[in-house]
């Protein structure tokens, strides 16, 4: 038997072009990500990119962020994806949650007010305190680079 997993309260607000749409919602009670519509027609060339309205806006708390995730079947059959993987809005911001999607497909995709577009993923963020040092501890790779840990040739080394 699995626990529920933990819920983070995220205060959100519903702009004028988002009335009537659904919220994002976890499809399954094992999804990570919440499944977010578009709250806006609009058709995506080939190659083009996009910032997709969703008319929602959150206020995340403090120590969390939303990854913004694209989804695999629009990945998978139209090339559809988030070019900057994943994206990131930070508990500070207070606008509009776009969805930066691109087409990397050979056709127009064209996206109905109301279509899933992404996922969202609520996650806590650990700050680094960056340490100074002389040197750093020795690894089994060391300063292999790209590809150093087998399959493709190492670049660069």
């Amino acid at each position: 038997m699995h626990s529920p997993p933990t819920e983070v309260p995220v205060p959100l607000k519903i702009l004028p072009h988002g009335e009537g749409l659904p919220l994002p919602a976890y499809a399954t009670d094992g999804a990570a990500g919440m499944d977010i519509v578009s709250a806006e027609d609009v058709t995506i060339a080939p190659g083009a990119r996009h910032a997709v309205a969703t008319g929602l806006a959150v206020a995340i708390p403090f120590g969390f962020e939303i990854q913004v995730r694209p989804r695999s079947g629009l990945a998978l059959k139209h090339g559809i994806t988030v070019p900057n993987t994943p994206g990131t809005i930070d508990s500070d911001y207070r606008g509009e949650l776009k969805v930066i999607l691109i087409n990397h497909g050979a056709e127009p995709f064209a996206i109905v007010r109301g279509d899933r577009v992404a996922q969202l993923v609520i996650a806590p963020v650990t700050r680094a305190a960056w340490l100074k040092v002389e040197e750093l501890d020795a690894t089994e790779r060391g300063e292999g680079g790209f590809g150093s840990t087998g399959g493709v040739a190492a670049l660069g080394n």
